[in-house]
């Protein structure tokens, strides 16, 4: 046999060696495919084969509609919406978040979160973001438009951090303008109040040998303008609490003795409405650090209001204790209590419950909105718990002190969420609590 023949013999041998090796792996292969896919036969597989494409098709069709349905209504928005990867790259950016700041449009994507921001302050809000599942902040954002922004960041639960930003800066200004007028009004007011009041005074005093009608009637000025005066009092405190100007002097204070103090200085004006204060207390608590006399003016108000809400003869209670690495101070009073819907809003200023019950005892509505910014001012938390009809429970909580703690000193309150700085604490002009007569009280309603 010539080399040729044995040549040709070998190279069809190694053909034959191929295509059965080929037929035993689509072999394998189809077991394998009907197996996974529950076929047949092979017409079964190949036609659930064509399913399984044509259904990848579709839903790649979908995803798609999907991302350009998100990016559209992502550009409809006037809020910023920034998508960061894990590494705190920029993924997509919508046009107000761009214009927003101040940056030209598609130039914020692939860059990192310093370079597209170039604020080291929001790159610091997404880090926290990444590590914690969310942060938020209030900035004004270094560009020409310097605009006050907020930023409310996320972690996805897929990956990366989404950011929304929002520009608040005709919401500040009109808050300032707010604050500004209420403050020159408060301002204002109070000169020609004063003035009122010493006449009214002077007229009682030369009064006394006229009718008993005319008495009346210069008592009922006394009486409101000493209203006017309390408002306006409130109106400063709470323009300089809103202002963040005020300061608190701070120092480890023992609210054990700010509870007996504010209880026996209300004391006689309970006693004329009929009613007992109890002070319920331990022999010691753990102080706290904050500014005595604004505590102090806390405890006032909810006492007042305690007493100006509850009907004669009842009892009301002032407690403390320790809570968890905080101070619990509570006031509890048999008063008309609190309509479950009203609890959520008498924090907030001006807000006041029914007029309709509360006919003749209202106040201004400030009262109990300083109470919390004052507290929240110390890191505290303050809230209510009431049942219509059944009496109410102020309570508020104030962190103790650290265990080492220097001499007193001044702040303009704490910061909140790691941004920005709680409002202060009442002021020294108007209703401070310390040096107040317990029938000049400032009062507020529960709401």
């Amino acid at each position: 046999m010539d080399t040729v023949a044995i040549l040709f013999i070998v190279l069809l041998a190694i053909l034959l060696g191929w295509a059965l090796a080929i037929a035993m792996s689509r072999g394998r292969t189809m077991e394998r495919l009907e197996e996974v896919t529950g076929a047949v036969d092979a017409d079964d597989v190949e036609r659930r084969v064509r399913m399984a494409l044509e259904q990848a098709e579709d839903a790649r069709w979908v995803a798609e509609q999907t991302s350009h349905d998100s990016g559209y209504l992502t550009e409809l928005l006037t809020s910023g919406i920034v998508r960061l990867r894990d590494d705190l790259t920029v993924e997509s950016a919508n046009g107000a978040a761009h214009v927003m700041l101040g940056r030209r449009l598609g130039s914020m994507v692939g860059r990192s979160a310093l370079e597209a921001f170039i604020d080291v302050r929001i790159e610091g809000i997404a880090r926290a973001a990444m590590e914690f599942g969310s942060a938020n902040g209030e900035l004004t954002v270094r560009s020409s438009s310097g605009a006050t922004v907020t930023v409310r960041a996320r972690r996805s639960p897929v990956s990366g951090v989404w950011l929304v930003l929002e520009d608040v800066s005709e919401l500040r200004r009109l808050q300032r303008i707010r604050a500004e007028f209420i403050d020159n009004l408060s301002h204002e007011l109070r000169t020609p109040l004063t003035t009122i009041s010493l006449l009214a005074e002077t007229a009682a005093r030369d009064a006394e040998s006229a009718s008993p009608r005319l008495r009346d009637r210069i008592s009922k000025i006394e009486v409101e303008t000493g209203h006017l005066t309390q408002m306006v009092n409130e109106l400063l405190d709470l323009s300089l609490i809103e202002s963040g100007t005020s300061q608190l002097l701070l120092d480890e204070v023992d609210l054990i003795r700010v509870a007996r103090a504010t209880a026996e200085r209300l004391r006689l004006f309970a006693e004329r409405q009929g009613l007992r204060i109890d002070v319920e207390v331990p022999d010691r608590v753990s102080p706290v650090r904050g500014d005595e006399d604004r505590l102090g003016q806390v405890l006032v108000n909810l006492l007042h209001n305690a007493v100006k809400f509850s009907p004669d003869g009842g009892q009301i209670l002032v407690g403390v204790r320790e809570d968890e690495g905080n101070v619990r101070v509570w006031v509890r009073d048999p008063g008309i209590g609190v309509p479950r819907a009203d609890l959520a809003r008498i924090f907030e200023r001006f807000y006041k419950v029914d007029r309709a019950r509360v006919r003749g005892r209202g106040g201004t509505g400030l009262g109990l909105s300083i109470a919390r910014h004052v507290i929240e001012s110390h890191g505290g938390r303050i809230w209510a718990e009431s049942e219509e009809g059944s009496g109410s429970t102020f309570l508020f909580t104030v962190p103790m002190a650290p265990p080492a703690t220097g001499a007193p000193q001044a702040t303009s309150g704490a910061v909140v969420n790691g941004s920005q700085p709680a409002s202060g604490a009442v002021g020294e002009s108007g209703a401070t609590a310390a040096g107040k007569s317990a029938d000049a009280v400032p009062g507020s309603d529960p709401g």
